[in-house]
């Protein structure tokens, strides 16, 4: 089988692990999170400060209700995994289906901009497939209408976007490390932020709402006599899920980066100029570290590819089912974009294992539609 996505993890994953096992003895929270966000915030760099939490979910639900209030409608886009919508209902507010761009198939300001109400406080745009191409874009967007600014980078960990990386600037920004994103710590989330606000209220909802738990926990102690004045969560991450964490960002420049952008450089060169293919402009060789690797398959020829794969027992994906068509998030507007996107979009395989027998296999059955 060729797998779709894959963590990719070893010997020096296991050893990190163990280490917290054996000789720190705590596997909760405690000095080993605190040590991955200090990296992670060294890594993204900006001066930003990082929290790690237990999913990407978990980041987006607490980084939402850190900036809105129950009742608030929030932007997103349709196109996404549940997660982003679920996150902004969990946090009491309103999931305002948006229409994505042609292109980039990522949230599209003008229909965004139509759909502005009152109650309208924040927006999330996802970077989907690791396209970061809007993000200056977003924040000017934010801006201008007086928004908070969620970003869902979830796909993009590792990305830049005119030279610097995402979450380094703008407001708030989310990433997911579960199993098959560009570093997993087994599964886990960060926000990143400079506002002072935003931190005590994840830093303390993460752990129930314990008011300044996080600081204790860092020096491997506890909060005993504490208050709690806000809602809070069992979302922390665990000196486990740091320790791998930890191992996978010391490799991710030297080993999984360039190898994601490899993989999506080759599929490019034998894929362009397929007429039954649109690629999904981005620039693999200098910005985006790919999460997966989606196009469109045109002439409606997707389902007769779909068989193709599953005959040579090649994994695909077909992300996402629009969630305004979702009984829980059913919206009364058509999005025709979004829409028509789904009817031809698929992933095939992306991740640091992929040989070129692999690419070339899956392009040579693409090119033979």
């Amino acid at each position: 089988m060729i797998r779709l996505s894959k963590s990719v993890v070893g010997k020096a994953e296991s050893t990190a692990v163990a280490h917290v096992i054996e000789d720190i003895g705590y596997l909760g929270m405690g000095e080993t999170v605190g040590t991955f966000e200090h990296a992670l915030e060294d890594y993204i760099g900006g001066g930003r400060r990082c929290i790690c939490v237990n999913s990407g979910t978990a980041a987006l639900h607490l980084a939402i209700q850190a900036v809105t209030r129950p009742g608030d409608e929030v932007l997103v886009p349709s196109f996404t995994f549940v997660a982003s919508l679920q996150a902004i209902t969990a946090a009491k507010c309103i999931p305002v289906c948006c229409d994505i761009d042609p292109v980039t198939l990522t949230l599209d300001l003008e229909d965004a901009e139509r759909r502005i109400t009152p109650r309208t406080t924040a927006m999330m745009p996802v970077y989907y497939g690791s396209n970061c191409v809007m993000a200056a874009q977003y924040q000017e967007f934010a801006r201008r209408h007086h928004l908070r600014l969620v970003e869902d980078a979830a796909h993009a960990f590792g990305c830049t976007c005119q030279g610097w990386k995402i979450g380094s600037t703008g407001d708030v920004v989310c990433f997911s490390f579960d199993g098959i994103k560009n570093i997993t710590s087994g599964e886990g989330g960060a926000i990143f932020t400079t506002d002072e606000d935003v931190i005590r209220q994840v830093s303390d909802a993460r752990l129930l709402g314990i008011q300044k738990d996080s600081e204790k926990r860092y020096a491997g102690k506890r909060s005993w006599q504490f208050d709690v004045v806000d809602q809070g969560y069992r979302y922390h991450m665990s000196n486990i899920f740091a320790a791998i964490g930890i191992v996978q960002l010391s490799r991710f420049e030297s080993e999984f980066a360039p190898k994601r952008r490899a993989i999506a450089l080759e599929y490019t060169r034998l894929l362009e100029g397929n007429p039954d293919v649109r690629l999904i402009p981005m620039d693999y060789a200098n910005e985006v570290v790919p999460h997966i690797f989606p196009l469109e398959i045109l002439n409606g020829k997707r389902k007769k590819l779909e068989e193709a794969l599953k005959a040579h027992d090649i994994q695909y994906g077909i992300q996402y089912f629009p969630n305004h068509l979702l009984s829980y998030f059913k919206s009364d507007y058509r999005l025709p974009v979004t829409e028509g996107v789904y009817d031809r979009i698929i992933s095939i395989p992306m991740h640091p294992e992929l040989t070129d027998s692999d690419i070339h296999l899956i392009c040579d059955l693409i090119n033979q539609l």
